[in-house]
């Protein structure tokens, strides 16, 4: 795992940090955007519990480098009662956790084509960013077993249909609220990415100036 920020830029929801976490057998990564490093300890034990009790394995180690985001009392009493073994790289040599580093690099990399291509502001880095991770996690093949990560994790071949280009216009149907007899029924706005709780997409409406989840898009 690793932590990048602070951004020049925040993002929509006043982010300025990103934590990416990689599986080492299976390089299914995920991403937590932050607004301070001391949220990090939090993310992490909450990541842990969860990622547990889905994968029905424990974790046993834990690589990063030696910020004190990773090295704390909240994080070292929680791996000691869980038994959980740290790693640290050596300082000033990101090579020793490289897989980490190149993931970033890769999520870095790819937002900035997105963002550059879509034409949105830099206020988006964080949607970019969680967009190339939920792709990248569905399409890149693991080159020892010759399977994408998400199907290393979920035992299942991913369907990838429905993805779009980021930054694509979208019309959204307005669902909420009473419309004016006249009124219209639908907003204009960008896609920014997929939402990680239900079957819907991240868009942005250009009227409220605000990023919501919706299915009923075109």
């Amino acid at each position: 795992m690793d932590l990048f920020g602070p951004t020049n830029v925040m993002s929509m929801g006043k982010k300025s940090y990103c934590l990416v976490i990689t599986d080492d057998y299976t390089r299914f990564s995920w991403v937590y955007f932050l607004r301070t490093k001391d949220e990090t300890a939090e993310i992490l034990k909450s990541y842990i519990l969860r990622v547990e009790n889905q994968s029905n394995h424990k974790v046993k180690i834990i690589r990063c480098d030696q910020g004190t985001e990773f090295k704390n009392h909240t994080l070292n009493s929680f791996c000691e009662s869980k038994g959980i073994e740290r790693q640290y790289s050596a300082p000033r040599t990101p090579q020793q956790n490289g897989v980490a580093e190149r993931r970033n690099r890769t999520l870095i990399e790819s937002a900035r084509s997105m963002l550059a291509d879509s034409k949105l502001p830099l206020t988006f880095w964080a949607e970019a960013v969680s967009t190339a991770c939920y792709v990248q996690n569905r399409v890149l093949i693991v080159k020892p077993f010759n399977k994408t990560p998400y199907e290393l994790w979920f035992q299942r071949i991913p369907y990838i249909g429905f993805l779009k280009p980021f930054g694509c216009p979208y019309t959204i149907l307005i669902t909420h609220g009473i419309l004016p007899k006249f009124g219209a029924k639908s907003d204009e706005g960008y896609f920014v990415g997929y939402s990680s709780q239900s079957k819907a997409y991240r868009v942005f409406n250009s009227r409220t100036r605000i990023v919501e989840e919706s299915a009923n898009v075109e």
